[in-house]
C-alpha cells in the first residue's frame, strides 16, 4: 500500500506496568488497522514483545531508523517500528504503580510529540497511561493533557473530550476539586468549549453536528432559586454562540438539565454534549459504553487520542484486556490526522 496519501499516526504501548501492551498488540493483530493509516509503533522492543505474548498474538513489524522516514516508506503494509530504551523489564512490577514506568511514558509521549512539531507524523494514539506513576516519574502538570499543551506550545483554549460513537462530551473544568468548579465558569471558557469540540467534530467527519450545553445546578437553578450560574453566565454564553455565524444552522444550543440533557443525544438531537465538570459527563459515557469510551485531546496543534479506560493494574499480564476503545481512538485518531494532514498541506 503506499503510504502518501495515508495520514501518519504514531502508537505508544502506554504505561508498562498496565494493559497498554497487550492492547496495542491486539490493536495491531487486525488486518484492517495498517490499511486505515501509515502505522508507526513507538517504544521498548521486550515491552512490545511482552505484549504480544500476553494477547498471544505475533504482529511483524519494519524496523524504522527514525520518524522522518516513516511518510515516505514504499509500503504501509505493515507498521513501522522505532526502537527505545526507557525502562528495563526487571524494573517494572506488572500491575503496579512506578515511577520508572511514568518516566517510560514521558519519554515516549515526548519522541512522538518532538516528530509532530516538525511535521514527521499527523496524530499521536497512546495506550493507557497512569498519572500518579508519570508525577512519580518527573510529570509536573496536573495530567498529560497539560503537559502535551505546553510542550506542544498550544495557543488559546484546550479540554479533552470524551467521545462515544457518534456522542462526544467536552468540559469547562476537568481535574480539579469538586468545590472549585464554579469558580472555572465564565462566558468565556464555555464559548470556547463549544466552538472548540463543533471543530473537532467537523474535522471527524461530522458534516452539520449539534452541540448541547448542560446546566450547572440541580434542575438548571430553578430560575434562580438553586443557583445563578445558569442566568448570570451559561445562558448568556449560548447567546453569543448563537449570535456568530456557522456552517450550518445555529448549533448551539442550551443550557439543559444536567439530569436530562443525555436523554436528548441519545435521541439523536445532539452529537456533542459541553458538561461543567468532569463527573457531569463522565459517568454518563461510561455508563453507556465503558468498553467503547475514546478520550481526545481538544484544541492541541495535533490529534491525540486514547482509550478512555485507565491502566487496568487489576487484570494487567491476563490476557483479558478489552481492545475496543483502543479500535475506536486509532480510527478517530486516523481521521482527524487525514484532516490535519490536508490542512497543513492547505496551508504550505
Amino acid at each position: 500500500m503506499a503510504t502518501d496519501s495515508l495520514p501518519v499516526v504514531a502508537l505508544t504501548l502506554g504505561d508498562p506496568a498496565g494493559i497498554g501492551p497487550e492492547l496495542i498488540a491486539r490493536l495491531l493483530a487486525k488486518p484492517e488497522a495498517a490499511q486505515q493509516a501509515n502505522l508507526v509503533l513507538i517504544g521498548d522492543p521486550w515491552l512490545w514483545e511482552q505484549g504480544q505474548r500476553i494477547a498471544g498474538v505475533q504482529v511483524a513489524t519494519v524496523p524504522a531508523q527514525n520518524l522522518a522516514k516513516v511518510r515516505h516508506r514504499s509500503s504501509a503494509n505493515l507498521p513501522a517500528f522505532i526502537a527505545m530504551e526507557t525502562v528495563s523489564s526487571t524494573d517494572v512490577m506488572q500491575g503496579q504503580v512506578g515511577a520508572v514506568g511514568g518516566k517510560s511514558v514521558l519519554q515516549v509521549l515526548n519522541r512522538c510529540m518532538d516528530a509532530a512539531l516538525v511535521g514527521d507524523i499527523d496524530a499521536i494514539c497512546f495506550a493507557p497511561l497512569n498519572k500518579q506513576a508519570m508525577k512519580l516519574g518527573g510529570l509536573r502538570h496536573e495530567d498529560e493533557l497539560h503537559h502535551f499543551a505546553e510542550y506542544l506550545g498550544a495557543q488559546g483554549y484546550f479540554c479533552e473530550f470524551n467521545t462515544l460513537g457518534d456522542l462526544w462530551t467536552s468540559r469547562i473544568s476537568s481535574h480539579v476539586p469538586l468545590k472549585d468548579v464554579a469558580s472555572y465558569l465564565s462566558v468565556e471558557r464555555i464559548t470556547q468549549a463549544a466552538e472548540l469540540i463543533y471543530k473537532a467534530l467537523r474535522a471527524s467527519g461530522f458534516a452539520a453536528p449539534k452541540v448541547a450545553i448542560a446546566g450547572f445546578n440541580p434542575h438548571n437553578g430553578d430560575g434562580g432559586t438553586c443557583g445563578r450560574e445558569e442566568i448570570d453566565i451559561i445562558a448568556p454564553a449560548v447567546q453569543s454562540l448563537q449570535a456568530r455565524e456557522w456552517p450550518s444552522d445555529t448549533p448551539f444550543h442550551g443550557p439543559f438539565p444536567a439530569d436530562t440533557i443525555f436523554l436528548k443525544a441519545l435521541a439523536g438531537e445532539y452529537q456533542a454534549i459541553v458538561t461543567m465538570y468532569h463527573d457531569q459527563g463522565q459517568i454518563a459515557i461510561k455508563l453507556l459504553g465503558f468498553s467503547r469510551g475514546v478520550t481526545v485531546q481538544g484544541g492541541l496543534p495535533i490529534p491525540i487520542t486514547t482509550p478512555a479506560h485507565g491502566t487496568a493494574y487489576d487484570i494487567a499480564g491476563q490476557g483479558r484486556a478489552n481492545v475496543e476503545a483502543t479500535w475506536q481512538a486509532l480510527q478517530i485518531a486516523t481521521r482527524m490526522g487525514t484532516a490535519h494532514r490536508s490542512k497543513q498541506q492547505a496551508t504550505a
